[in-house]
């Protein structure tokens, strides 16, 4: 198992993961297209975004973001954000959901952040007991406004 950040060629299986998954299916789609090469690209060019896949045996077998985001808050402090994290569903189960957010957050360590957010959607609750195994704690309610 590798963890490493992901390139251009890994963009069909990053989608791919990403579509794979009850939310997935209803908001994303399983094809590459002009959306998401785009979205690569923004994200392939900012230094403070790093999309990270896990490789096993040449194949990518799981995916997540994250940015890093710079404040006054917390004395100054850098927090890295955990997004669109997936595994894929015949490896789900085997640990490497643990391996890779344990992955990101020694980096975001290493980097001096203070701390490391995420959200998960209410309707995962498989989701939210593994980040409460991992340790994370539901401490604040997140607010999102669709456009």
């Amino acid at each position: 198992m590798r963890f490493r950040e992901a390139v251009h060629a890994d963009l069909p299986a990053v989608v791919a993961l990403l579509a794979d998954d009850v939310l997935g299916r209803t908001r994303d789609r399983a094809v590459v297209d002009e959306a998401y090469e785009r979205a690569f690209a923004a994200v392939d060019e900012d230094p403070r975004n790093l999309l990270v896949v896990a490789e096993e045996e040449g194949e990518v077998v799981a995916v997540l973001q994250v940015t890093y985001i710079p404040g006054l808050g917390r004395h100054g402090a850098e927090r890295a954000l955990v997004e669109s994290v997936r595994v894929r569903a015949d490896r789900r189960g085997h640990g490497l959901g643990g391996a890779l957010m344990t992955w990101v957050v020694d980096r975001a360590r290493e980097r001096g952040c203070a701390l490391v957010q995420l959200t998960t959607d209410k309707q995962r609750s498989d989701a939210r007991r593994f980040y409460e195994r991992l340790g994370f704690v539901a401490s604040h309610e997140g607010m999102k406004l669709m456009l």
